[in-house]
């Protein structure tokens, strides 16, 4: 005989009270196979338990550190928080820790050009004015009329 937990067969909008995710979130992980469908009450309404809570905290962490919906996937279909094997996490985290830092390169470089251009920009009218050189691309390709 199965024991109810406390969060067993709770409605959507509990779960969403409880782990901080709106409402269509949920639906949405739903339909995109992220999140496994609850059962439903007679009533035809959703009915979560605790995994679902568990599950869908863990994705949302997981979103917020910036894993793809790919990759939460992956982890989820591994076992999730409680039984994925670490070298296989490990493998997928490793992945995203390379894109992260491909993207803080790609941001200091951004960090410095728009230093120089705004270091360059003495305010004065728009054809003369570095940040809007580098904004506008058409403009780029365009004999300035001094």
């Amino acid at each position: 005989m199965r024991v109810a937990s406390r969060t067993d067969g709770i409605t959507i909008g509990e779960v969403s009270r409880l782990t901080g995710v709106h409402i269509e979130t949920i639906r949405y992980y739903e339909r995109i196979k992220m999140l496994p469908k609850p059962p439903r009450t007679v009533g035809g309404r959703r009915a979560y338990g605790s995994t679902h809570v568990r599950f869908l905290a863990f994705i949302k962490r997981s979103r917020e550190l910036g894993f793809s919906p790919d990759d939460v996937r992956k982890l989820l279909r591994l076992g999730g928080p409680d039984k994925a094997p670490c070298r296989q996490v490990r493998e997928i985290a490793s992945d995203h820790l390379s894109d992260i830092r491909a993207r803080i390169s790609d941001l200091r470089k951004l960090e410095r050009l728009l230093k120089k251009a705004v270091a360059r920009c003495a305010g004065t009218t728009a054809p003369e004015c570095p940040v809007l050189e580098i904004l506008d691309v058409q403009r780029e390709n365009q004999p300035h009329k001094r």
